[in-house]
């Protein structure tokens, strides 16, 4: 238990990283012109997501999901764990409804057959990715509020029953 409790922290600190970046650099990327924009968007973040991403968020949510049955007798760290589980859900579901669709449009693109609405595409994209950050630090709060729910439980003396 203690080494998947290890991992759900570890997995939900990293879960944080892409999505804390994505909206650290909104700013700068909404100055971009469109071909400057669809160039980040095809070179720099290639392999992220496969390499990266999917499996951080997968595995924060299947370790939160695995944590949700060995903490089924403790209420508190059990609602910490659910809370924690619905943000990776959340993770997952901003990336099909917002990202992917972008991703997939644009990867078909050249600079010269950039559409006229590519602004909205950014948009949509960068959304999903600020809608992800704000599950991903929600993840993370509940993953610790449930580890140090453990930690504590486990550092009290037991009571022995006469």
């Amino acid at each position: 238990m203690q080494a998947l409790r290890w991992a759900n922290l570890i997995l939900a600190a990293l879960a944080v990283l892409p999505a804390a970046a994505h909206v650290l650099e909104l700013p700068s990327k909404l100055t971009l012109d469109g071909p400057l924009w669809l160039a980040v968007q095809q070179l720099l973040y290639r392999g992220w997501g496969p390499f990266y991403g999917a499996p951080v968020e997968i595995g924060a949510l299947l370790t939160s999901v695995a944590l949700l049955v060995s903490r089924r007798r403790d209420p508190a760290a059990w609602r910490a764990t659910v809370i924690a589980t619905a943000a990776y859900i959340g993770m997952l579901a901003a990336f099909f409804i917002f990202n992917q669709p972008v991703n997939q449009a644009f990867a078909q693109w050249t600079p010269a057959s950039l559409p006229p609405d590519w602004p909205a595409y950014r948009r949509q994209w960068e959304t999903g990715h600020a809608v992800a950050f704000v599950f991903s630090v929600v993840g993370l709060v509940a993953v610790a509020r449930g580890w140090l729910i453990d930690r504590d439980r486990s550092a009290r003396p037991r009571r022995l029953h006469a």
